[in-house]
């Protein structure tokens, strides 16, 4: 099966909720009614849904659409559209560059971080795994599980050391070896919130200070079946680490999906990768066109 058909896959209970509604006879106050509290079901929020739903009715009104499949074209590219921020690939341009990949406990860092470490080894770049989460019993074990099989190096501590000091030392090794890219992963759960984000930020300082000049891209992964929870969570972390995307998983039937669209208009921030499974190539990078096309199968 093809990505782009596990993706339809993973947001059918949402594709077929949304596209019963154009099963609807006519453009009326019903119909609309209708596709509103779908689109909100679907995990796009309130704010989000109104905007959509005005442009909708401004759309229809000006290309006189008088159809329901009429309508359905024009909400898919309103939907693109509204997800579409520019180019959404990775932006490494310096030696090396960093990774910086956060986010709660559960959520796929670890099989994320993996994953983008075995497909830039297979574009030709040296990658550099940082074990930075080491709070979480055997973190770095499975870590170095994935750095084995994207056959890079990486960079860890004891358990329980001080996550910069890794950072410090990854980047040290990076330079000494000639690495293109490090992957640094952090801790999901502390003590507490506080603790959690002074650490974040102290890894960003050291990063900052040791390779000032560096393409760093902060991305923070998002479990799709958390829905608006995920963007609280995304505000939070935001705010310590300075984040320039968004890597959503579970992307496998259980998952809404509409939360990409909340981030987007709530965090101004890209999704840029989705994830739909285990294995290595199931995750890719975010292309709004095909997931608003998914959605509305």
């Amino acid at each position: 099966m093809g990505f782009f058909e596990k993706l339809k896959q993973g947001l059918s209970k949402t594709a077929s909720s949304i596209s019963s509604v154009f099963t609807a006879s006519e453009l009326d106050d019903e119909f609309y009614d209708d596709l509103e509290e779908s689109l909100i079901v679907s995990d796009l929020g309130m704010d989000t849904t109104e905007a959509v739903m005005d442009r909708l009715r401004q759309t229809a009104k000006e290309q006189r659409i008088k159809t329901v499949d009429e309508a359905k074209l024009a909400l898919r590219g309103i939907l693109a559209d509204m997800l579409n921020v520019g180019d959404p690939a990775l932006k490494l341009d310096t030696k090396p560059s960093v990774i910086l990949v956060i986010g709660v406990n559960g959520v796929g860092k670890t099989t994320t971080i993996g994953k983008l470490a075995h497909q830039l080894h297979d574009q030709g770049k040296k990658v550099l795994l940082c074990a930075g989460d080491t709070f979480r019993a055997a973190a770095a074990e499975q870590l170095t599980v994935w750095a084995d099989r994207a056959g890079c190096d990486i960079v860890r501590h004891e358990e329980g050391s001080d996550p910069a000091a890794v950072v410090f030392d990854a980047i040290a090794a990076a330079k000494a070896r000639g690495r293109d890219v490090i992957i640094v992963d952090t801790a999901g759960r502390l003590h507490n919130k506080a603790n959690l984000m002074n650490e974040l930020s102290k890894i960003r300082r050291v990063i900052d200070r040791e390779l000032p000049d560096a393409s760093v891209e902060c991305l923070m992964v998002l479990d799709a079946t958390t829905g608006q929870n995920g963007l609280i969570q995304a505000k939070v972390f935001g705010e310590s680490a300075g984040l320039t995307g968004i890597v959503l998983t579970k992307l496998d039937g259980t998952a809404k999906g509409g939360i990409v669209f909340a981030i987007k208009r709530e965090l101004g921030l890209p999704v840029k990768f989705i994830g739909v499974g285990e294995g290595v190539n199931d995750l890719k990078p975010f292309v709004p066109e095909k997931f608003a096309e998914a959605l509305l199968e």
